[in-house]
């Protein structure tokens, strides 16, 4: 059955308040967010604002409700077992929720082409409640025992910068500096919380308003 959530993915600020001193910039996906639960195996997953039962049946009522991401929990289905691998055997008994972006290579402002190739790009994971930090992120997916324990299988989100946070990242990002479509993800850590903030790039601004006309802002930052 259908459940409403909270928001499972915090809505990402822009940069504007941003505390951070060091960050990691990550690439950021133009799909559509979703949330897989796992607790000694997957029991649940959906999109930002619902959640079904990670079964057949789950599946049949999120491809009813969602026209379209049909096949999203099939394409899940082709890799759950390496990603099982990784977080039992490297946090045995702890609760996850992996969040990742569905798209495939002419998804665009959230929408997606019928007929094409589509993936899940892990993009965050959160342990309990709390979101792994940058550097155990990576740790978890890019480690030597990571990557012979199934996540050599796996497709996370790209790091392009490491170091200081800076006006200068944020004008080299929306410049086109980094190999990136639609922007970055800037995380860090500030009095021990995670923390993110996005940055989109001018090109994928150009793209909106020639694509939504006077609604690109809704698609903005």
């Amino acid at each position: 059955m259908k459940e409403k959530v909270p928001l499972t993915y915090l809505k990402i600020p822009d940069t504007s308040g941003c505390p951070l001193k060091k960050c990691w910039a990550f690439e950021k996906y133009d799909g559509t967010n979703m949330h897989w639960d796992y607790d000694h195996g997957f029991k649940s997953f959906g999109t930002r604002r619902d959640s079904f039962p990670y079964s057949e049946e789950g599946f049949k009522e999120f491809a009813d409700a969602h026209p379209g991401l049909e096949r999203a929990p099939e394409v899940f289905k082709e890799f759950e077992s390496f990603l099982s691998d990784v977080l039992f055997t490297n946090h045995s008994g702890a609760k996850f929720t992996v969040f990742t972006e569905y798209l495939g290579p002419f998804s665009f402002a959230g929408q997606h082409k019928p007929g094409d190739l589509m993936t899940h790009i892990i993009i965050d994971v959160m342990k309990g409640n709390k979101f792994l930090p940058p550097e155990k992120f990576i740790d978890l997916f890019h480690s030597d025992w990571a990557m012979e324990n199934g996540a050599k299988f796996l497709r996370t989100a790209n790091l392009v910068y490491q170091g200081k946070y800076s006006g200068q990242l944020v004008d080299d990002v929306r410049n086109g500096k980094f190999p990136v479509k639609e922007g970055v993800v800037i995380k860090g850590v500030h009095y021990k919380e995670v923390e993110m903030f996005k940055v989109k790039t001018n090109a994928y601004m150009q793209r909106l308003q020639e694509e939504f006309k006077d609604n690109w802002k809704d698609y903005w930052e």
